[in-house]
């Protein structure tokens, strides 16, 4: 029973950010400050996701093949190549490692 209460207040809860969102007024939307934001925000989220779970286990610090495959990956999108190609490069990269290691 607990499992569902936890699901009802989840969605109470987006509805009630959606909810928010909705009453903004759409002048405050527009301040470079906010779209500046908007656009940095995803971005700035995602690389510490990222970071958190390659060097993280827990509330320990580690470093594995997650970091040799996360090189490979960054390597790969400096030299511009496809995400494709920047995936297969990580997943290869990280299977050498554990495979040696």
């Amino acid at each position: 029973m607990n499992v569902w209460i936890a699901i009802g207040v989840t969605a109470l809860g987006c509805y009630v950010v959606k909810l928010v969102g909705l009453l903004v007024p759409a002048g405050a939307l527009e301040r470079p400050l906010v779209r500046r934001l908007a656009a940095l925000l995803p971005v700035a989220l995602l690389a510490a996701l990222t970071a958190q779970q390659t060097f993280a286990d827990g509330h320990d610090l580690v470093l594995d093949a997650r970091v040799a495959g996360l090189a490979a990956a960054a390597l790969a999108l400096v030299l511009r190549a496809p995400f494709l190609l920047v995936v297969t490069a990580a997943v290869v990269v990280t299977a050498g490692v554990r495979a040696i290691g």
